[in-house]
């Protein structure tokens, strides 16, 4: 049993390590010619004074940003169950090909002509990406999945509107991640919510009483969040259809279908993929994401600027069409993140079709394995396989014996693994989203199992204290989150810590 201890100290801000005179890069000498700042800066742009930056040798530094990294887990030190987040491990393949000097040292503003080679590769991961989900075209320029979302949604606005009403509703399920009607809401329609029915689907009887020809989209996430399997995904798409309303694929769950079944053949008009979730990407850390969208014909004309278009040159070539009047405009920087995107495009050409097919099908079974191993002790939200995650319920522990599923999840750490997502989707109580994904071996699933088992049948009728004050070993201990929200302080004083 993993024992009580108390809190272990916090490495300090980088501020606090701060001495003045000392510094730790000595920038290159110029190699263009020398301007006044007043030249280049206008004058309502220039600070009255130099930021309070921190001054600290190169040592002190590193050792300051891999002593932070040491508190942190992650999916190289061990299990990280957090569903609906797929935190596979990352292939260490796809990091190499990206730090190859030609892809690393492409600057952003090169003209087509010197592009060609990062060109080729896009135009191909485009290809690929839509043999994988059954759509026409795709663009890549967005920058994380919830930006997907908005880029959808956008063009799907622009289409009603080319149609002569943009019309006024947009439809999500009642366990639709939180994107969902954000994503709505930031391209000016309603958002009403579409009840589930009993065994988890999206119901179509629900469905039906919302649906008029005020509706522009429904969005749909498939396997939902529940981890399950839409039942009625042809009759939801042409109930959908029939009002001219479109349907819209939230790809954070593709990772269960890869090789088996595509969005486009289910019915659905446009579709984001999250590259870090499906595609080895790498998660978190506040670093680039990738979130493509891809969308059937109909659609295609609203695609952001510019495109990647084969050029009409004998030997062949790539191009960006700007040329575009019915596009909703431009969305990102550039083309997008291009080194994310290459990461993605070297785990597509790595596994191959058969490889993905692969990929889907061990995500399931040690989806549905795990929750073998625990469903006696911590039972399914839902009496059915799940795919690629399935969400538990912590309703009788809570009831019975006063543990809240934010207690097991705070003990799990103290066994060494990330707990799973707490407290979604909304619609199961005390809810536990586990996704183990495919990159976990069934010994790792078997210790999970394992220590869930000593928590729940020995720790929680012997000791519930135990619970409610872990985490004990972690470097930082329980937090108090209500007062974290109302008095949150994420900014050093300028003049240092004795300003505050």
């Amino acid at each position: 049993m993993v024992e009580r201890r108390p809190s272990q100290p916090i490495e300090p801000a980088v501020y606090a390590l701060s001495t003045p005179g000392r510094r730790g890069y000595r920038p290159p000498a110029l190699d263009v010619p020398t301007r006044p700042v007043e030249e280049l800066i206008p004058e309502e742009l220039r600070r009255d004074k130099p930021p309070a930056l921190p001054e600290i040798d190169e040592p002190t530094l590193v050792r300051h940003y891999v002593r932070l990294s040491q508190l942190n887990h992650n999916v190289d030190i061990g299990f990280y169950p957090l569903g609906s987040c797929t935190m596979k491990y990352n292939p260490k393949v796809a990091d190499a090909v990206a730090e190859l000097p030609g892809p690393g040292a492409l600057h952003p503003l090169l003209p087509p002509e010197m592009l060609q080679g990062a060109l080729a590769i896009l135009a191909e991961l485009e290809s690929m990406l839509g043999a994988i989900t059954g759509m026409d075209r795709y663009t890549l320029q967005p920058a994380a999945g919830a930006q997907g979302e908005f880029t959808a949604i956008k063009m799907i606005r622009a289409h009603h509107k080319a149609n002569g009403n943009p019309r006024k509703v947009l439809l999500v399920a009642d366990s639709a991640h939180g994107t969902n009607p954000a994503s709505g809401t930031m391209c000016s329609y309603d958002v009403v919510e579409v009840a589930s029915d009993e065994r988890g689907n999206i119901d179509p009887a629900a469905l039906k009483e919302k649906l008029n020809e005020d509706v522009a989209a429904l969005m749909l996430t498939n396997p939902s969040t529940l981890g399950l399997f839409e039942e009625h995904i042809l009759e939801v798409a042409e109930l959908v259809h029939s009002v001219g309303g479109q349907l819209y694929y939230d790809g954070a769950n593709l990772n269960a279908l890869l090789g088996r079944i595509r969005p486009g053949d289910m019915g659905f008009d446009a579709v984001h993929l999250n590259l870090h979730k499906t595609f080895g990407t790498p998660h978190g850390g506040g670093g680039p994401g990738s979130g493509p969208v891809g969308v059937k014909g109909h659609l295609a004309p609203y695609l952001p600027v510019p495109t990647i278009e084969p050029t009409q040159e004998p030997d062949g070539g790539w191009t960006l069409n700007w040329d575009r009047p019915e596009s909703i405009g431009k969305l990102n920087a550039f083309l997008g993140h291009f080194l994310v995107n290459l990461r993605a495009w070297t785990y597509i050409r790595h596994h191959g079709l058969e490889g993905l097919r692969r990929v889907s099908e061990n995500a399931v079974l040690n989806a549905n394995y795990l929750m073998a191993l625990v469903k006696d002790i911590l039972p399914p939200a839902y009496e059915r396989t799940c795919m690629h995650e399935f969400v538990a319920s912590a309703k009788g522990l809570k009831e019975g014996a006063g543990v809240s599923a934010l207690d097991l999840s705070k003990r799990i750490i103290d066994y060494g693994f990330h707990p799973p997502t707490n407290y979604f989707p909304l619609i199961v109580p005390e809810a536990w989203m586990i996704e183990p994904t495919e990159t976990e071996t069934r010994e790792t699933l078997e210790a999970f199992a394992e220590a869930l088992r000593t928590i729940i049948t020995k720790e929680v009728p012997e000791d519930p204290e135990l619970l409610h004050g872990a985490p004990w070993t972690a470097p930082v201990r329980r937090v108090d989150e209500v007062r974290a929200v109302r008095e949150l302080d994420v900014k050093w004083p300028e003049e240092g810590p004795e300003a505050g």
